[in-house]
């Protein structure tokens, strides 16, 4: 005969217990469900916009690199680690204390902003500072508290601040893309952005050359703006490139947009008497004149009305085409346009790269203006001889010099010399002939012309035991209705001038104190130019 017992309390504390268990499982089996299949698309998206958010935040891009005279790297833009500050707002036990703590470490950041911050009690993360000092860094780690944290993020680095800005540019935002803008970091922004480094044609050396002289030259004459430009004549590759005032391209969002103009290629000028240069170049290669060609100055030459004297208003009686550019007549550059024809000195404006851009390796660069040269004016074509009513860029006219230089060929600029792909593969920049504006005989004739400039003229410029060739201009600023008294003052010359290793320009923008550019930009020529015979070993070329 069976039996039957009724539970007593043990027994039915277990099977409360039990269903209690039960119960739990059920919710958590449940929530595992809900999340696993009902939420899962959309967590996953969530997770996926966490994860791209924090992969952009990590800079992966390719360095720009200078290469110094010993053939070692020199980092322009590469990557660093940056340290930042950060809370767990729902590890916080003791938000007054935190909020204390914090603002001890960074007083900027005010208590009550710290205390919303950490009034998020389920915030598993919250950002407190960027970029902090590693002195910083190490008070946090002394503090030991658990939910102050610091952490770490990749980004683009400019370890030569100033140096070599408006060529590298800076990493910016689109939107909330990171991009390249200005420069090389724009130019070039398709391969940086795949990890893919670059070699710049510019030397260290160079660079530092002629940024200092640039602001010695700026600060002597007070003038707000100014370039040096340093190119290879045989290739066209730039070894030296400044333009002044400069910027940190590591705190770009500190200046005004017109500060990251880099007037070297992106600002236009009226060239003035080097422009002389390219006249006669042409007067020569067509033939309608000779070195020894004469004219009679009269001081004067009137066109439909107007009147173009010289820079000094004198006349000069019979004068060669040597001494036009020795003494740097307007009346003798007239001269030689009129031989031309208004058609074939435009061929030659063209052919010598202007009004176009020279497709120099750096982004936003300006075309110059020659639209004068298009009306059929005659005045617009004797003015345009002597440098007036035509736009130039400094890279376009150190550009046509280094043909003059070279032999008669128009190179393509450029400011990278190799390309370092991720798999180790390197691409070279190889020089590119873009036109042939004059002949080699042309060219010759043209050098000894401007090495009598030098000796004849620019005694500031001239180097014992060397040929120096080379030309200035003084220019006034156009305004509207004419020009202003104000003047941009250039300068153009190359070494040694029968096999010539470089072409230097210098231009300062609104000189105070001094009138021409003969006298303000020479001596400033003289001692680059004696730097880089010495840096080069150049040999002297005359007794």
């Amino acid at each position: 005969m069976s039996s039957y017992k009724v539970a007593g309390p043990k027994g039915w504390r277990i099977n409360i217990l039990s269903i209690i268990i039960f119960a739990i499982f059920s919710l958590v089996f449940l929530r595992v469900f809900y999340i696993s299949y009902i939420r899962h698309e959309e967590l996953s998206e969530t997770a996926k916009n966490q994860y791209e958010r924090a992969k952009d935040s990590q800079i992966s891009r390719g360095e720009i690199l200078l290469k110094n005279n010993d053939g070692k790297y020199i980092v322009a833009a590469g990557k660093e680690r940056v340290p930042y500050l950060y809370v767990i707002p729902r590890q916080t036990i003791d938000p007054e204390k935190t909020a204390s703590q914090i603002s001890l470490i960074l007083p900027d950041i005010s208590r009550e902003d710290i205390l919303k911050i950490l009034s998020k009690k389920n915030d598993p993360f919250e950002l407190i500072s960027k970029n902090i000092s590693e002195e910083k860094v190490s008070t946090v780690h002394d503090l030991n508290f658990p939910n102050i944290k610091i952490g770490y993020e990749e980004e683009r680095s400019y370890p030569l601040g100033n140096f070599l800005s408006h060529v590298i540019g800076f990493l910016g935002f689109e939107g909330d893309k990171r991009i390249g803008q200005y420069g090389l970091e724009g130019f070039y922004d398709h391969l940086l952005k795949e990890d893919i480094s670059i070699v710049l044609t510019i030397d260290s050396n160079i660079q530092s050359l002629i940024e200092a002289s640039l602001n010695d030259l700026m600060k002597k004459w007070s003038a707000p703006s100014g370039t040096i430009i340093v190119e290879d004549p045989n290739t066209g590759a730039i070894l030296g490139m400044v333009s002044s005032p400069s910027f940190n391209p590591k705190v770009y969002n500190k200046y005004e947009l017109d500060r990251f103009i880099n007037s070297a290629t992106q600002e236009m000028f009226e060239p003035g008497s080097t422009f002389k240069g390219i006249t006669m170049s042409a007067g020569i290669d067509t033939g309608k004149i000779s070195p020894l060609t004469q004219y009679e100055d009269s001081g004067i030459v009137v066109i439909g009305g107007y009147t173009i004297k010289n820079f000094d208003e004198k006349a000069y009686g019979a004068k060669t085409m040597t001494q036009v550019l020795e003494k740097s007549l307007n009346t003798g550059a007239v001269f030689v346009q009129n031989l031309l024809g208004n058609d074939t000195f435009l061929n030659y404006v063209v052919n010598f790269g202007f009004g176009k851009k020279t497709e120099i390796d750096l982004g936003g660069e300006a075309q110059g203006d020659v639209a004068n040269l298009y009306s059929g004016r005659k005045i617009n074509f004797a003015t345009a001889s002597f440098g007036q009513g035509i736009a130039v860029t400094p890279i376009q006219l150190i550009n046509a010099y280094s043909a003059i230089a070279n032999g008669g060929k128009l190179m393509r600029p450029y400011v990278v010399d190799e390309i370092i792909y991720s798999d180790g593969q390197i691409k070279k920049t190889a020089p590119n002939i873009v036109g042939i504006p004059i002949t080699e005989k042309t060219s010759a004739q043209l050098k000894a012309m401007l090495v009598n400039v030098v000796e004849n003229g620019f005694d500031k410029a001239r180097i014992p035991g060397y040929d120096i060739a080379a030309k200035t201009g003084t220019a006034q600023i156009p305004e509207a209705g004419g020009y202003s008294d104000k003047f941009v003052h250039d300068m153009i010359g190359f070494a040694p001038a029968f096999s010539p290793r470089f072409a230097i320009l210098i231009k300062i923008d609104k000189p105070e104190g001094i009138r021409f550019a003969a006298d303000s930009l020479s001596p400033t020529m003289k001692n680059i130019t004696k730097f880089l015979l010495n840096y080069y070993n150049i040999p002297p070329t005359k007794q």
